[in-house]
């Protein structure tokens, strides 16, 4: 699956298709199945192409694009789906334009009805209720592509959601398969049944990151922005009433979720992962302290607070909690000032946390640059 930050503009894109009766023909999702050396994506990677031409989500600067869209156009009109290789024997043009030296496999398969989107709708019900789950798509048989179209499972929390193969035993053993062999990262798995050879694409259904904002002002609305241009939902919380959120009209975006809340509620009021970051701007010492001894005992990803170096430690101080426990100052040192620059400096230091990198310059590393 496209990391869950991506996930929702695909959901998106895929729901304006089916809304507009998949007009000029459909359209046609290509998904990365398979890597090998460098390359700009993973597999799970995934694009929307329309018949008209226009794309969602693309799958990155440097890859072949403009081929892949015009095979996705040629998949439509014809109603099949098609394996694409970029490698030594064939796409060598394109592979050429990719410049990385990596090869690629896309998946690209017709969508032109409302049922070939049930397996993203069941994965969309799983990532909004934060739950895990697995979805599992079919898509070669004796080494040719299935036709005219994959076929999938969707696992959520244990229970089968989608299930494009009926009751037969080849159910159970893809179940298996998917439960025991699903790892963090999208994988391909062959398994046999009934004397055919199958190759899965085995992807994690992981909840998207979730962001409590405490506090409601200038950089707390452009955090907001910034994290829902990323995937992440998005969470206001102001302790007095919603006049703070009032006081930003037209500016937050859609989707983020506003609350009153103050220390003594928020935890009974909302509810925290280890896939959830919290940031305390309030713009109050008193009312920050109160917050962050709060959220201190929840499993937060990632706690942060906004202040100078001296504010910082009398948050230290006053909540009790350490700088393994607390962000404080929160956000790179990017020289921020104004309010977005100060949003992209917290923003890319969860960023980088949630990734376990340092945050460094790429041209000062050598190591890879996708985990």
């Amino acid at each position: 699956m496209n990391t869950p930050q991506e996930f929702g503009s695909l959901l998106t894109g895929l729901r304006a298709l089916a809304d507009s009766g998949f007009a000029h023909g459909g359209g046609a999702l290509a998904t990365l199945t398979q890597t090998k050396g460098s390359t700009f994506r993973r597999p799970g990677a995934r694009m929307l192409v329309c018949g008209d031409g226009s794309v969602v989500r693309g799958l990155s600067g440097g890859c072949p694009e403009a081929d892949i869209i015009g095979r996705a156009r040629e998949v439509i009109a014809v109603g099949e789906a098609r394996i694409v290789r970029y490698d030594r024997e064939s796409g060598l043009d394109a592979l050429l334009e990719l410049g990385c030296g990596g090869e690629l496999e896309v998946l690209i398969e017709p969508l032109t009805k409302v049922r070939d989107l049930a397996f993203i709708e069941a994965a969309a019900s799983c990532l909004d209720a934060r739950r895990s789950g697995v979805l599992a798509t079919v898509y070669r048989r004796d080494g040719s592509v299935m036709g005219p179209k994959p076929r999938r499972m969707v696992i959520d929390e244990g229970r089968i959601m989608v299930n494009e193969f009926g009751a037969g035993l080849i159910s159970g053993v893809l179940a298996d398969l998917a439960l025991e062999r699903t790892p963090a990262n999208p994988t391909v798995e062959r398994f046999t049944h009934g004397g055919n050879d199958y190759e899965v694409l085995l992807e994690a259904l992981i909840a998207p990151y979730a962001l409590f904002i405490v506090g409601i002002n200038a950089a707390a609305v452009a955090l907001a922005r910034i994290a829902k241009v990323l995937g992440w939902q998005v969470t206001l919380v102001d302790d007095r009433d919603d006049r703070g959120a009032n006081a930003w009209p037209g500016l937050l975006p859609d989707g983020v979720r506003r609350i009153t809340a103050t220390a003594a509620t928020i935890t009974e009021k909302l509810e925290f992962d280890a896939r959830s970051f919290a940031v305390v701007m309030t713009h109050n010492l008193g009312r920050d302290i109160d917050y962050l001894r709060a959220l201190g005992g929840t499993p937060l990803a990632y706690l942060g607070s906004l202040g100078s170096r001296s504010r910082a430690q009398r948050l230290y101080e006053g909540s009790g909690l350490s700088p393994a426990q607390l962000r404080a100052p929160a956000g790179l040192d990017l020289g921020s000032e104004t309010p977005e620059e100060i949003a992209l400096a917290i923003s890319a230091e969860i960023l980088a946390m949630t990734s376990g990198r340092r945050a460094e310059s790429l041209s000062q590393t050598t190591g890879p640059i996708h985990a």
